[in-house]
């Protein structure tokens, strides 16, 4: 996540003005508490109108699809009840299917066009690369991605997430890490160890994507393409620290949550940051599942300072020879998405995507959506 030095005063929390159906009930109780039978009785024959307006409808759609389907045969009964993915000769028009979850989806779902889905009879073994690398963000560990790990296994890819040095389960000293290249040497030693021939995706999120850039800088003929999970994308000459010290409407909060550590004394730099962990879900998790929050608050580990601080040489040859994607979190805390925007600007991808409703941790907050872009950048084919 990002980093701030400068301090401000403490950022005031905005008081929801949406009521939600049964607060608004509470404040009208006092005023109509004396109609609360004609209220259930017009609600039960609403109730019942629909109910009769909804059986007609699928008694129609029912005789429809026996007809379509040459009479006699049985309509095959679809669990889920949300709609199913187009085929290639859908409209362009036509309105966004819904995920083919049975789970019911909210109204902050993200607005991922048609052509973006993912198609169900994907063939990983015809794919350029079937095998994801997911590297993590500053503060997390390779157990952050749980969820994309399961999703893609499950669509037959081959996945491994990484602990960076002094991260996850990685049993060094956050505090002694000087540099990036020990900082992302996990990394660096995982793609050294690839067979001949063998590429992979990256795909980085947060301060990861400062990581996976140095790595395509060092191994780029080992990298088919890099997926950026609102995540720091660097140009050459510039520090993760250069990108995340722009923000504006987040620094309050951000210099809130941040915890300098002085492991080498009071009058030295900063060894690393930690997060104050009553502060994590407004930050990091804003749209997550209270689960996955209490998840990071017991495995987050703190950032190391030295890597953050320093600046990427990057060129063409290597680092710009990778294809790039962005993925965008419309409702990220950490890295807004203005913020998000300006690093796209300056260094333009191959292609944007955006998950509407997604917080700074899209895996915890939107994994069917991350999945389904995820896979459809793996079919994207070669220029």
């Amino acid at each position: 996540m990002g980093i701030c030095l400068s301090r401000s005063p403490p950022v005031k929390k905005r008081q929801s003005k949406r009521l939600t159906n049964q607060s608004a009930a509470a404040v009208n109780g006092g005023a109509f508490a004396g109609s609360n039978r004609w209220s259930r009785n017009r609600s039960s024959k609403r109730e019942d109108s629909l109910i009769q307006e909804r059986a007609i409808a699928a008694a129609i759609l029912f005789q429809q699809q026996l007809q379509n389907g040459g009479g006699g045969g049985a309509v095959p009964f679809d669990r889920s009840s949300s709609l199913r993915y187009p085929n290639s000769n859908s409209k362009k028009n036509q309105p966004l299917p819904r995920s083919s979850s049975s789970r019911a989806r909210s109204l902050t779902d993200p607005l991922i066009q048609p052509h973006q889905l993912v198609n169900q009879e994907v063939k990983v073994d015809d794919l350029e690369t079937n095998h994801f690398v997911l590297v993590h963000g500053g503060g997390f560990g390779a157990w952050c991605w749980y969820k994309t790990i399961a999703l893609l296994e499950e669509a037959g890819f081959k996945v491994t997430a990484v602990d960076l040095t002094g991260s996850g389960i990685h049993s060094f000293d956050t505090n002694s890490i000087t540099s990036l290249s020990q900082y992302v040497q996990p990394l660096t030693e995982f793609l050294e160890k690839l067979a001949d021939g063998e590429k992979v995706i990256l795909v980085g999120h947060d301060f990861g994507g400062a990581c996976i850039s140095f790595a395509m800088e060092l191994h780029s003929f080992k990298v088919s393409k890099a997926v950026f999970v609102t995540a720091a994308m660097l140009t050459s000459g510039q520090s993760a620290l250069d990108i995340f010290s722009q923000k504006t409407d987040s620094n309050d909060l951000m210099r809130q949550s941040q915890i300098f550590i002085y492991a080498n004394g009071n009058d030295k730099p900063p060894t690393a940051i930690d997060l104050d962990k009553s502060l994590l879900r407004d930050l990091l998790f804003n749209h997550s599942p209270a689960k996955d929050v209490a998840l990071a608050s017991v495995s987050m580990r703190p950032i190391p300072f030295s890597p953050v601080l320093e600046k990427l040489c990057l060129s063409d040859s290597n680092y710009g020879s990778v294809r790039r994607f962005y993925i965008e979190a419309g409702e990220d805390n950490a890295i807004p998405i203005a913020l998000q925007q300006n690093m796209i600007s300056n260094n333009p991808p191959e292609r944007v995507f955006h998950l509407k409703g997604a917080d700074h941790s899209p895996f915890f907050s939107k994994p069917q959506a991350l999945h389904k872009i995820l896979v459809e950048i793996s079919r994207i084919p070669s220029t």
